[in-house]
């Protein structure tokens, strides 16, 4: 599967989130580039894997899981049952909070941009 049967595959608000979600991942640094892992949207900065967009099952919503989520503190951010990765949560429904959603991106970025996780290039 591409990503963009992921994207298209989803139902109305779905498909617009995640779309929209998409969106913010590839414009927050021109280095980052999408791939498919697991069957979902992978996000990959210099090699290196750093988010993915998956839905939860449970409740229907989809979220950003950020792959070193541990070193991120953001009060949005869940841990839940992760050691490692954390995720933000959203609605569908509702308009994207991008000032948080910019702002955690960057904070991951910045993990890899400074060398506290190395990248592959």
């Amino acid at each position: 599967m591409n990503s963009i049967n992921f994207y298209l595959k989803r139902e109305e608000p779905l498909k617009s989130c995640f779309l929209a979600m998409q969106n913010l991942l590839l414009q927050s640094d021109p280095a980052v580039q999408e791939t498919v892992k697991y069957g979902m949207p992978c996000f990959v900065f210099k090699g290196k894997v750093f988010c993915y967009l998956w839905l939860d099952k449970k409740t229907n919503e989809p979220y950003f899981l950020m792959v070193e989520g541990k070193l991120l503190n953001h009060p949005k951010l869940e841990t839940g049952s992760r050691a490692r990765m954390k995720i933000l949560r959203l609605d569908a429904t509702k308009d994207l909070p991008i000032e948080t959603i910019n702002r955690i991106l960057q904070d991951s970025l910045d993990l890899y941009r400074s060398g506290t996780i190395k990248t592959k290039n």
